[in-house]
C-alpha cells in the first residue's frame, strides 16, 4: 500500500508543482523577454510537454486514490478529508480536461496557422483555470496533511 501511497503523492507534486512552476515563474519570465508570437510558440510547446506528464499524473492519482479507498473498505470506512480531497481532485480533473481539449487543443492550431489573437485569448482563459486549479490543487494538498496529522 506504501508503493501505492507514494505514486498517489508523487503524482500530485507533479502536477500540482508544475502548474506553480509555470505561473508563477515561466509566466512572468516570459512576458518579460519575448513578444507575443514567441511567447504563444514557448507556450504551445511548453504545455504540450507538460500535458503530457499531466495525463500520466491524472491517471495515476485517480488510479491510486480509488485504490486506496478501495483497500480501506470503501467511502463509508474512509476519513473526511479524502472525501474533501477526493471531490478537489474530480473538480480539478474536470477543469483540466477542458483546459486541454476546450483551449489547449484550439491554441495549439491557432499558434501553428499564426494566428496570434485568438492563441493569445485561449491563453489567456488557460492561465485563470490554471490559477484556479493551482489554489484548489494547494487546498487540496493541505486538506490531506492536516487530515493526515490528525488521524
Amino acid at each position: 500500500m506504501i508503493a501505492f501511497k507514494l505514486i498517489h503523492l508523487l503524482a500530485a507534486v507533479l502536477w500540482v508543482g508544475g502548474m506553480f512552476f509555470a505561473y508563477v515563474v515561466l509566466r512572468p519570465a516570459a512576458v518579460e523577454v519575448l513578444q507575443p508570437p514567441e511567447r504563444l510558440r514557448l507556450w504551445d510547446k511548453v504545455f504540450h510537454r507538460f500535458f503530457t506528464w499531466v495525463w500520466g499524473a491524472v491517471g495515476s492519482i485517480l488510479v491510486t486514490g480509488f485504490y486506496l479507498i478501495y483497500q480501506y473498505g470503501g467511502m463509508a470506512h474512509v476519513s473526511h478529508h479524502i472525501h474533501i480531497m477526493l471531490l478537489l481532485g474530480l473538480v480539478m480533473t474536470v477543469i483540466y480536461s477542458y483546459v486541454f481539449f476546450g483551449l489547449y487543443v484550439p491554441l495549439s492550431l491557432h499558434v501553428a496557422k499564426e494566428r496570434w489573437k485568438e492563441a493569445g485569448e485561449l491563453l489567456g482563459k488557460i492561465r485563470q483555470l490554471v490559477a484556479i486549479n493551482l489554489a484548489l490543487g494547494v487546498l487540496t494538498i493541505a486538506v490531506a496533511l492536516i487530515g493526515y496529522a490528525s488521524n
